[in-house]
């Protein structure tokens, strides 16, 4: 089994330049966590998720509707390829503490990968349950 048989593959994205309110209506519209941040031309720039949005915008007392998400996404990124192996996945989120990784080919999406999608395959399962033990744990440590 390799990722490209249980990652998302419609996924929606926005470019650099769109809003963060405009991000936080999509994240809401799809009931998404994280939406990538690509190029006109599908390549990965960064992500920005609900928790960058209230962190780095609303938070700092910023202007959702006037702050181009480039401005508050993450650009140090954790990816995978489609040809990757699912439990390898699972570790590497575990590894850089993080629930969903974009799911890369020639520097372009083609997919996202959750703990969810991990959790929810049987032969994944016991790795993304530890995955999202440890994202936990370390949460809790850090309060």
């Amino acid at each position: 089994m390799k990722l490209q048989d249980i990652m998302t593959k419609n996924v929606v994205t926005i470019t650099p330049e769109e809003s963060a309110s405009l991000a936080a209506r999509l994240l809401t519209r799809h009931n998404l966590g994280a939406l990538p941040v690509c190029s006109y031309d599908g390549r990965l720039l960064g992500i920005v998720t609900d928790r960058d949005i209230v962190t780095r915008c609303v938070a700092a007392d910023q202007d959702p509707h006037r702050v181009p998400v480039q401005d508050i996404m993450s650009r140090e990124l954790e990816t995978v390829g489609p040809e990757d192996d699912p439990k390898a996945a699972a570790r590497q989120m575990a590894a850089a503490q993080v629930r969903r990784l974009p799911v890369v080919q020639d520097g372009k999406v083609v997919g996202m990968v959750s703990l969810g999608d991990l959790a929810t395959n049987r032969r994944c399962d016991t790795e993304a349950a530890s995955a999202l033990t440890e994202i936990s744990e370390n949460i809790r440590r850090t309060r």
